[in-house]
């Protein structure tokens, strides 16, 4: 429905002041610049109170004078309101709105979430919001806070909700949107960097950062859960007790859960154990080879591959001739005892060793019969231990009651130590995210893992609360930052805090710039590197487009001049330069272990947070 047409029907029912919210800042433009176009407000005094008000909140923010919607805004009284506008702006079409100045915003759902000013109509036109990644389902509480901007305390007895006709209305989600219950509560309580290194040296040592993440509102299910497993593990031990108590077996908890520990061991034993000569082969190919060494395809020793790779059973490696092999484990014939390091200069090397020394190189094959005794001693073995758990001393009968007594607590044990184990689990899955960016901090010298100490190093870095601290701390102890101008100091940490998929115009790089962008790159692929090698999600790569963005602003630019030449959103430019400012100033922080770098920053901070920018 055209944006006019709507407003015209919404007035005709004494619907009006509405928010209309669509997906997109786009459309939130384009239909208030549509719905302007095609409408006076027949009030005079109404367009004269905006236009003085407008005036007023000038003198404050002076930024806002020429914007380019307020002629349009007095004219007809209706506004676009979303995140690519200036923060200023935003604030004066939330004022105008709170004071009754307005017929109608078009708003983007996150203006639900992040303002209160309430309207006699919410206008839905769909039910799905737009992402940087696509499309997606509005949750329940998002359209709860849309929907609950309905009716204005002290002048409405009632709000109305509207779903305004479109190709993409989808009234039956909206009607089970409407039944919905609000969504949990989600912590955005993250494993971090600084979190660690300020929590460690807040506590002390890891056992009590633990406790304290353990308790975090973010991990509130799991821990309510590990209290019950704890309450049903109690009630269990306490259940087995009785039980040998009852009858009589001056026997442990400890003896209980070590004897189901033991049968359990004999019963995985006989599943594993090889039936065939091809199951002890092929248990034994997937045990010794490994990337590095040599194998030979076939029986005949003719054809060897250099492993490289061994994946669910498939190997890939090299031919002598260089070319590369793929082939699935059974095909191995022979398997060569040394592991060559995988390096180009030494694989002929390789070659030659085995093609000389092959047959006293060979790894002699495993028989069925002397794996099938290893598994037979290893049985007996623990069919002893099973024995010894009741003490010799015990008379005969004793000895057969408190065995089957034993072998009837068999199922209360496995409960146990399956609670115990997922208890186990649900810690450590907590804990893990902390314990990976630990190895990572302690391999960059930020903390020492074993004595759970941080380092001199990693107390200023605790104090950066910066996006991608480990590419700013290594390339301050790197003397990195030293080497650059205000300018360019405040582009690198333009790149290095912007959103990583966000586009804030083509504005050409300068070569000293480019050349800076590539240093810190390496340092993070250094940092990126440690990352993986524990698990961590690698650090986002830097946006360029900010840095140009950023430099240009740094050396002086008009604010209206950056608008046009980068033509990204107002919104977009002052959120990615507001950051950027935030961060050279957690730098400019840091006097006393990097001087000069500090001082850098405090003058790159002040040449990014001028007017408007704050």
């Amino acid at each position: 429905m055209p944006p006019a047409t709507l407003l015209t029907a919404l007035g005709s029912y004494n619907l009006l002041p509405a928010i209309v919210f669509l997906p997109t800042r786009r459309r939130c433009d384009q239909a208030a610049s549509e719905a302007a176009f095609m409408r006076r407000d027949p009030n005079d005094q109404r367009r004269d109170q905006r236009r003085d008000f407008i005036r007023s909140f000038v003198e404050q923010y002076p930024e806002i004078r020429r914007h380019r919607h307020w002629e349009t805004i007095v004219r007809s009284g209706v506004a676009a309101h979303h995140a690519g506008h200036m923060p200023a702006w935003k604030l004066l079409i939330e004022k105008l709105m709170s004071a009754g100045l307005l017929d109608a915003i078009f708003a983007t759902a996150t203006v639900a979430a992040g303002v209160d000013f309430p309207a006699r109509t919410v206008v839905l036109t769909g039910a799905e919001a737009r992402t940087g990644n696509g499309w997606r389902q509005l949750t329940a509480s998002e359209f709860q806070q849309m929907t609950g901007r309905a009716g204005r305390r002290g002048r409405d007895n009632v709000g109305f909700i509207v779903t305004a006709p479109g190709m993409h209305q989808d009234p039956e989600r909206i009607a089970s949107l409407l039944r919905s219950s609000p969504d949990p509560l989600i912590s955005q309580f993250r494993a971090t960097y600084n979190t660690l290194l300020n929590l460690l040296d807040a506590f002390g040592n890891f056992a009590q950062v633990r406790e304290i993440v353990e308790k975090s509102f973010a991990h509130r299910e799991g821990a309510r859960q590990i209290v019950a497993l704890d309450k049903a593990k109690i009630e269990t031990e306490q259940r087995i007790n009785a039980k040998l108590h009852e009858a009589g077996c001056d026997l442990s908890l400890g003896a209980v859960k070590g004897f189901e520990r033991l049968i359990s061991a004999r019963a995985q034993l006989l599943d594993s154990k090889p039936q065939t000569r091809a199951e002890v082969l092929h248990r034994w190919l997937d045990e010794v080879v490994q990337p590095g060494r040599v194998v030979a395809i076939g029986r005949s020793g003719k054809r060897l591959v250099l492993v490289t790779e061994k994946r669910e059973g498939n190997v890939r490696g090299l031919r002598e001739d260089g070319r590369s092999a793929s082939f699935a484990l059974e095909r191995i014939g022979r398997v060569y005892s040394p592991v060559y390091r995988l390096q180009e200069e030494l694989i002929e090397e390789a070659f030659a060793e085995i093609r000389l020394r092959g047959k006293e190189l060979v790894i002699a094959e495993p028989r069925l019969r002397d794996a099938r005794n290893e598994e037979s001693n290893a049985l007996k073995l623990l069919d002893q231990l099973i024995e010894n758990i009741i003490p010799a001393d015990i008379v005969e009968q004793r000895r057969s009651s408190c065995t089957e007594t034993l072998w009837g607590l068999l199922s209360d044990a496995e409960d146990l130590e399956r609670a115990t184990r997922r208890t186990e689990s649900m810690r450590e899955e907590v804990w893990q995210p902390f314990a990976q960016r630990a190895r990572v901090l302690s391999s960059f010298g930020y903390l020492d893992f074993e004595v759970e100490k941080v380092t001199d190093r990693g107390s200023w870095l605790a104090d950066l609360h910066i996006d991608r601290p480990l590419i700013i701390g290594e390339a301050l102890q790197s003397g990195l930052f030293t080497s650059l101008d205000f300018i360019r100091m405040s582009a690198i940490v333009a790149a290095l805090t912007a959103d990583e998929d966000r586009d804030y115009g083509t504005l050409e790089l300068e070569d000293a710039l480019v050349n800076s962008l590539a240093q810190f790159e390496e340092i993070g692929f250094r940092v990126s590197s440690e990352e993986w090698k524990f698990g961590v999600e690698p650090t986002p790569e830097l946006n360029f487009s900010a840095a140009a963005t950023a430099a240009r602003w740094a050396g002086g630019s008009e604010w209206s001049a950056l608008a046009h030449e980068t033509r990204a959103e107002e919104g977009d430019l002052f959120r990615m330069l507001s950051r950027t400012g935030e961060a050279l100033l957690q730098v400019a922080g840091l006097r006393k272990a990097h001087p000069e770098a500090a001082r850098i920053a405090a003058i790159a901070a002040d040449a990014i947070l001028r007017e408007p920018v704050r």
